[in-house]
């Protein structure tokens, strides 16, 4: 429990949310340890930033404050056309946290989450935990608010019922097959805005959080790894959001949902791929971490995923990231290249195929996994096929 003294700011970016700014508050009010205590009031201080609000968000949040045990600061600002969007305004809202913390020198780590979304009674704790386990960024899982989702009727709450269910699947998958020392199993494979933790000093690492109108805080996460830095996607750190269709940022979390609740069988995310297809890929992954920290020989695994064997030399001559080079591969290697985006009416097969490849992953380690390739090189081998 160590972990809770190290003092965060949590950074609330709100645009008209008067309606939900409260409830968001409420939940930072009772943050309690894990066994139960309450926390300090001088644990953490929030920062709402309230962007270009034409309702009452300001004075709702500052009603509140007054109430919260912990120190609440609500800054107000109208943020320029080109910057009046979801992602500046929560690069905006970490910034002027992180100036805080660096300004009174008290803290090291900076937290953001939705101002329609409840966190956790122990998320702040929970995070600070998993940061000091050593990582530099925390992801937590993010659920769907119980009583709005089950308004929105059997169809929506089925079809989200299988992607869960998918996704824990791929997560296990993923995990197995490219396993990293620093984000273990189980996990989960999502960055949200609504809960993220990352230390001062890796922020300012990256240059802050990237400046981006949608998706930032996916690209905040890739910006950590592609410096080196470990990011947890804990399943300890939980926060539930709304289940709006009318949301601020057009393309966002709102639209998506709008879209699938007008077509149950929508394509799912981009990430949801068959089973077999995103096995090989994460094998590969895997694979090509040891190529690229030379403890794999290239030339046997430029040969493996088919792509020109002077490929590697080059991105390494152009100092390339390991995720630089991973894309660049992707696109070069025609095993790789091909994705196609599932339905939820796919699914229930390809939970199927999921559950066959995890029955085999679990009885081999990492490193004896077979190496993926293509149809034609393993026919008569003798390997066992998992992509």
């Amino acid at each position: 429990m160590a972990a809770v003294t190290a003092f965060a700011s949590i950074a609330i970016p709100a645009c008209n949310e008067a309606e939900r700014i409260g409830a968001c508050l409420a939940a930072l009010a009772v943050q309690r340890d894990l066994h139960g205590s309450p926390l300090s009031a001088d644990a953490f201080e929030v920062l709402v930033f309230a962007n270009n609000c034409t309702d009452d968000t300001v004075a709702v949040a500052e009603r509140i404050a007054r109430l919260l045990p912990q120190r609440v600061v609500v800054a107000e600002e109208c943020l320029p056309r080109e910057m009046s969007n979801a992602g500046w305004a929560r690069k905006r809202a970490m910034d002027l946290a992180v100036d805080r913390l660096e300004k009174f020198g008290n803290g090291r780590v900076v937290m953001t989450t939705d101002a329609d979304s409840c966190v956790s009674p122990t998320w702040v704790c929970s995070n600070l935990c998993e940061l000091a386990k050593g990582v530099d960024c925390v992801a937590g899982y993010v659920d769907a608010a119980p009583s709005e989702i089950v308004m929105l009727g059997r169809g929506f709450l089925q079809r989200g019922r299988l992607e869960d269910t998918y996704l824990r699947l791929v997560a296990e998958i993923v995990a197995r097959c490219d396993p990293r020392p620093h984000d273990p199993w189980p996990n989960h494979r999502v960055s949200s805005g609504a809960s993220l933790a990352v230390t001062v000093e890796a922020y300012r690492a990256i240059g802050g959080l990237p400046a981006r109108p949608l998706g930032e805080d996916a690209a905040l996460t890739a910006s950590l790894e592609e410096a080196g830095f470990k990011v947890r996607h804990s399943l300890d750190v939980t926060v539930q959001t709304s289940c709006r269709l009318s949301g601020r940022a057009t393309g966002g979390a709102a639209d998506t949902m709008q879209r699938r609740l007008t077509d149950l069988d929508a394509p799912c995310d981009e990430d949801l791929e068959p089973a077999l297809h995103l096995t090989r890929r994460a094998l590969c992954r895997s694979f090509f971490r040891r190529a690229w920290r030379g403890d794999l020989d290239a030339d046997t695994f430029s040969a493996r995923v088919a792509i020109p064997p002077y490929l590697i030399p080059r991105l390494r001559a152009e100092e390339a990231t390991f995720l630089e080079a991973w894309e660049a591969i992707s696109v070069a290697s025609s095993a790789l290249s091909e994705r196609r985006t599932l339905r939820p009416s796919e699914l229930p097969r390809e939970i199927s195929a999921a559950r066959l490849v995890l029955a085999a992953l679990r009885t081999e380690s990492p490193t004896t996994t077979t190496f993926p390739s293509g149809r034609h090189d393993r026919e008569g081998s003798g390997e066992t096929e998992l992509a």
